[in-house]
């Protein structure tokens, strides 16, 4: 029998870090579920402590996953610990996570604490959490760039306090990785009661490298948990992405000759709800989930796929979830067809009236394209008009004029709280005019930083277009995404969402890891 490594998915702490990437407690939610479906084990749900939301995001997803572990990220004090402790309550299985820096270079310049302040802290920090929870993870942030004698040190004491995981993060991104797992394997050698603890990695992809870092790590290591992010979401460069790490261990089997639990299959509805839910679109080159991660264009390729596939292919698309998103319904298809679909998607609607609007949009939508994939209905059901959560600015209707040789001109009508609000502008554009007729009235003095169309389905024009747009104000960044066939449109949602995100103004204490 092969050895397991087990996964921790920190899309839901970790991803969310990322400039604008900021969820709802819905939207993680549906997350969290394709993540139970994906058969994750341990789902890192966020970081109670930080703001009221996080919390009862992490209480909700506690209370509904029963198949996989859910963990709470807390800084190393009894306030932190206790709030996620608090949000857990209801899991069938919990972890606390706490963390603290142990480079010299964060030690100082960060948390300006000598070596045995953070030593101490560290201590009694795993044993407050583990008086809470039978299953703790420590984690030594910027453990990279520790000195090993010191790590060792810290590490020995909070296993002999109860800590059941151990995580050593390349915080940075700064690893190499022979050295990354031959510092791992190091601190095992050296840490007496290493044995007693399961070795975790949480690898940044600064200079590219995270994937390869984390299986070195596993490798060379003997790690046996490897911290992830789907799409490898994450603040600056990202994280170790979910997909890749999972897809190499299974496909050199050969090499590694290490188990994982998760199905395979269900990774690229996982890529398709993040990226929509977020706003950061998947490149099309990308390993694994990307559109172009199994088409052949060189006749060469071409010919010899056709003989024998795994002539150019190392995995076949079905066996990461490909195949299952053809499955396609029409105008045709009925409530209980759209219901069944939704459920398979794993996406569950809390009441019946939610699945009748989000069928009633479903059957508007086939009546303006012919067929409806699944990337279609999770961006339908992403949609502001049926999700429960009540959001303060709302699209009724917009109309655009725009022709060779006379500016565009845009009519929009939106819902902003109880009011109805209506604005014309002209623009260089219809979707300039359009948003500037929305800020026209709502005046909220943003910065667009990023605004971005793709295809959600490709192959035909009758696709819908999502829209991502990236606003900030203040210091804070959000994302918004809109889909429609019209993506002038989608543009306008888009921008709504984002400012209904502003409006939302909720502040979280920035983490690391």
């Amino acid at each position: 029998m092969s050895e397991k490594v087990i996964i921790l998915d920190t899309t839901l702490r970790d991803g969310e870090q990322s400039p604008g990437a900021s969820m709802t407690r819905d939207e993680k939610l549906r997350i969290a579920r394709q993540l139970e479906r994906m058969r994750v084990d341990v789902i890192e749900a966020g970081f109670a402590a930080s703001s009221n939301g996080d919390f009862e995001a992490v209480k909700a997803i506690a209370a509904v996953v029963k198949e996989s572990t859910v963990c709470s990220l807390a800084r190393a004090n009894d306030r932190d610990i206790s709030r996620a402790a608090e949000a857990l309550k209801g899991a069938a299985s919990s972890r606390v996570h706490t963390f603290i820096a142990t480079s010299t270079l964060h030690m100082e310049k960060k948390l300006r604490m000598s070596p045995e302040q953070v030593y101490e802290q560290a201590r009694l920090a795993v044993r407050f959490a583990r008086n809470l929870t039978g299953d703790v993870e420590f984690s030594a942030e910027d453990g990279y760039r520790s000195d090993p004698d010191f790590l060792c040190r810290v590490i020995e004491a909070v296993i002999a306090e109860g800590a059941t995981t151990i995580n050593i993060p390349d915080t940075v991104g700064y690893a190499i990785p022979e050295l990354y797992g031959q510092f791992i394997r190091t601190l095992r050698e050296r840490v007496p009661n290493s044995d007693k603890a399961v070795w975790s990695v949480h690898c940044h992809n600064d200079l590219g490298m995270a994937v390869a870092n984390s299986l070195a790590g596993v490798k060379l290591g003997g790690a046996r948990q490897i911290e992830c992010t789907i799409n490898g979401l994450g603040e600056r460069a990202g994280n170790c992405s979910l997909e890749e790490v999972v897809m190499a261990l299974k496909t050199r089997s050969d090499y590694f000759d290490l188990a994982v639990g998760i199905d395979a299959t269900q990774i690229v509805p996982a890529s398709r709800l993040v990226a929509q839910t977020t706003g950061f679109v998947v490149q099309p080159n990308k390993a694994v989930v990307g559109a172009n991660a199994f088409a052949h264009a060189s006749g060469i390729h071409q010919d010899g796929v056709l003989k024998a596939r795994d002539t150019y292919e190392i995995m076949r698309a079905e066996d990461v979830g490909w195949a299952t998103n053809r499955i396609v319904l029409g105008k045709l298809s009925g409530r209980n067809a759209f219901k069944q679909r939704l459920q398979e998607l794993g996406v569950a609607l809390e009441s019946e009236a939610e699945v009748n609007a989000a069928f009633a949009r479903f059957k508007e939508l086939a009546d303006r394209k012919s067929d409806i994939f699944d990337e279609d209905i999770i961006a339908l059901v992403m949609d502001e008009s049926v999700t429960a959560e009540h959001e303060h600015y709302r699209l009724l209707s917009l109309s655009q004029r725009s022709e060779t040789g006379e500016r565009p001109h845009a009519s929009v009508a939106f819902a902003a709280g109880e009011a109805e609000l209506h604005a014309e502008s002209d623009g260089n554009g219809p979707v300039d005019a359009s948003l500037k007729a929305i800020e026209s009235k709502v005046k909220s003095g943003v910065e667009m930083l990023l605004y971005s169309v793709n295809a959600i389905t490709s192959g035909s024009t009758e696709s819908q277009g999502e829209v991502t747009v990236r606003l900030q104000l203040g210091g804070r960044v959000v994302n918004g995404v809109g889909a429609d066939p019209d993506i002038v449109v989608a543009s306008a949602k888009a921008y709504l969402a984002a400012l209904n995100k502003l409006h939302s103004n909720i502040d979280r204490v920035p983490a690391q890891g």
